[in-house]
């Protein structure tokens, strides 16, 4: 009784693991059999895709809200189904363009050959999308896939069931599993989907799962895409707007209520201007968020870990001294809504753990800086962020600033929208992430750059082969060896 209660329960997912494994077998000989699509069929692919899309806006939408608890219907639609379709415009647009053959030259003594590059397909992408954007984060890569030619497989996120289930049904509706299949489960799902030898992996998450992802691919020396994290700093010169500033920090820093990877994280202001700054962006928040329990605008904190998680930094930043301040127009308690009310720090100390980690959360700590260089510094002392924000018109002090910094995104009195322009690569550097999406990088990046070289019949390397004392030698020595 009691060993074949172990035996079963160590096997449930037995057919899950093997359904993973066939699913990539398919693709793989699906890719074989046609492993060169034409620009028609990958334009036409998109299509499809951008007709489920549009079907299934709804559905997504909603099932991405109960996912999280509240989050706006309009929130997705603008910021994930718009985004998915202005980026299928731009592939389709484009694609046919960015096929063609790149011309190369050739050296001096392989005249008169010809050399140029090719872009294939690479074949099967797996997919790794986060909870967080996982409309977007899922199907962004998945048009760099079709559009490179490839075939795809799509791991969900276990805290975005609702919406896998979706996704699962409105792929399917679009494409045989032989060219997209959507997967969904967590635990020895996730892991088995990373060690899967796949062509390339684009995974969106963390910085330390992005690590365990990385190991797991390189056992089948599998490519990445490490679309991860970090703390993208904001910093404000002293010659700019105030109400300016705190209405874009307001708007980026609280959609989806801060659980967005180009989030600012935390924000340098000169000093004495914190006090000029929140009255203004306490304004802003009231405007847009003039209640927060039933506020159907306001988003959710995704589950309880991550509710847990920035309650603890809050908590260890009040013991080490910090000042909290929430912005909770009706004084209500949200905490039963897993809401959590817009959070200003101030006073806050660079050990506190909400300066070592990525906050992912509606929570703003505030440093005050006197000299641009200390905080120039302080930023390219930590580890490079996926974005930094700098707010000056003036294009010298700005063009100083980029200079001096690294981050995978400079964002010049803007911040998160970078995400949604089609010709811009996204992607990190060091600590937040490799390789790059979108605009053309995102088709190059998922194709293989195959060097071809093509020799006429007359071959010009017998005029130099041994022995190395004829006249062609001696030029070669007197005119290119110099």
């Amino acid at each position: 009784m009691n060993s074949q209660t172990k035996t079963t329960s160590m096997t449930p997912h037995l057919p899950d693991l093997q359904r993973l494994d066939d699913i990539l077998a398919l693709q793989k000989y699906a890719y074989q059999r046609h492993p060169v699509p034409s620009a028609k069929e990958r334009i036409e692919r998109l299509a499809r895709l951008k007709r489920v899309i549009v079907k299934y806006q709804d559905q997504f939408a909603e099932a991405i809200n109960r996912d999280y608890g509240n989050r706006a219907i309009a929130e997705t639609k603008i910021g994930e189904l718009l985004t998915c379709l202005e980026h299928i415009k731009y592939y389709s647009k484009n694609l046919t363009d960015w096929m063609k053959p790149s011309k190369r030259q050739v050296g001096i003594i392989h005249q008169p050959a010809k050399a140029w590059v090719q872009y294939q397909p690479l074949g099967v992408i797996g997919i790794i999308a986060p909870w967080n954007y996982p409309l977007l984060l899922s199907l962004g890569p998945l048009i760099c896939a079709l559009a490179a030619g490839n075939h795809a497989m799509i791991k969900i996120s276990s805290a975005s069931a609702h919406f896998g289930k979706v996704l699962e049904n409105a792929m399917s509706e679009a494409f045989p599993q032989e060219l997209v299949a959507v997967i969904n489960g967590g635990g020895i799902i996730s892991d088995a989907f990373c060690h899967l030898p796949f062509d390339k992996i684009i995974f969106t998450g963390s910085t330390e799962v992005g690590k365990t992802v990385m190991a797991a691919a390189s056992q089948n020396l599998v490519p990445v895409i490490l679309e991860l994290g970090g703390k993208s700093p904001v910093l404000v010169h002293p010659s700019s707007d105030m109400v300016d500033v705190a209405q874009r920090i307001a708007v980026g820093k609280l959609w989806n209520a801060g659980q967005t990877c180009v989030a600012p994280d935390y924000m340098f202001l000169p000093k004495g201007k914190t006090a000029e700054f929140m009255e203004h962006f306490e304004q802003f928040v009231t405007e847009m968020y003039p209640h927060i329990r039933d506020n159907q605008d306001y988003t959710s904190i995704i589950n309880d870990k991550q509710y847990r998680r920035l309650q603890g930094y809050l908590e260890d930043a009040r013991e080490r001294g910090a000042n909290i301040i929430e912005i909770n127009p009706q004084s209500e308690n949200v905490a039963a809504t897993r809401k959590m009310a817009p959070t200003v720090l101030t006073n806050v100390s660079p050990d506190m753990q909400i300066m070592q980690n990525e906050i992912f959360g509606p929570v703003l700590p505030i440093l005050e800086y006197e000299q641009i260089d200390d905080v120039i510094e302080f930023i390219n002392s930590r580890p490079r962020p996926l974005a930094l924000y700098y707010f000056d018109f003036d294009q010298a002090r700005a063009d100083y600033v980029a200079q001096r910094t690294h981050s995978g995104h400079f964002g010049l009195n803007t911040v998160l929208t970078h995400v949604a322009q089609d010709d811009l690569p996204f992607g990190g550097v060091g600590a937040s992430g490799m390789g790059k999406y979108h605009g053309p990088e995102g088709f190059f990046s998922l194709s293989h750059e195959r060097s071809v070289m093509s020799n006429p019949k007359l071959y010009s390397l017998k005029f130099i082969l041994p022995p190395f004392d004829k006249p062609i030698h001696r030029l070669i020595s007197k005119t290119l060896l110099r």
